[in-house]
């Protein structure tokens, strides 16, 4: 019976891929970088400048493109961003082959919250330049018809406040997770150490 064979990983290939050519023209990393790289990060809010001594820190703009990769991918906990970095050929491309560390990337989140839920917010208001979602207000004279949209489907002022307080409480739940798995390992450690 014959099966597929995969490639020896010992062998060296006589014309290698280069990094870039593993990522598809469309594959959502891209489109975070030019996100990420369009956006003045010094008017977010995020910390640019950085003293000469010691070891040099990370761009806040990869950090950055590491924290809407993992919210875009659901990974919750720095530790699991940095394993991230070092095996996913998404990762390693979108942040050019760093390996951040998860303090690292938990002080960024823990240094930044403001800036971070501007960058949310900028999001949303490309999504509306580009028509991609609506943003528009539109009420009836109160007449009633017989129709197929639901309680659910139909927006007012209220209802959008409401929502957009529901992506707010998004947004810091998903933030307190972020806290709660780091602290929750923190306390291990300290109690090891013990």
């Amino acid at each position: 019976m014959k099966f597929i064979k995969g490639h020896n990983r010992t062998q060296i290939s006589l014309f290698p891929v280069s990094l870039e050519h593993a990522i598809d023209e469309d594959n959502e990393v891209r489109i975070i970088d030019l996100f990420v790289d369009s956006v003045s990060l010094e008017d977010y809010g995020f910390k640019i400048e950085y003293v000469e001594n010691g070891r040099p820190a990370y761009h806040p703009s990869d950090l950055l493109k590491l924290y809407i990769y993992g919210y875009l991918n659901k990974i919750r906990s720095s530790r699991d961003l940095e394993k991230e970095c070092k095996r996913n050929i998404e990762m390693i491309w979108l942040i050019k082959a760093l390996k951040p560390d998860h303090n690292t990337i938990s002080n960024f989140r823990m240094d930044n919250p403001k800036a971070i839920k501007k960058v949310f917010r900028a999001t949303v208001q490309i999504a509306k330049h580009f028509d991609l979602i609506g943003g528009k207000l539109i009420a009836g004279d109160s007449s009633k018809f017989r129709a197929q949209n639901s309680k659910k489907n139909n927006f007012n002022q209220k209802k959008i406040d409401h929502h957009i307080a529901y992506i707010e409480n998004k947004i810091d739940e998903y933030n307190k997770q972020l806290s709660e798995a780091d602290e929750d390992k923190k306390e291990q450690i300290r109690k090891e150490n013990r």
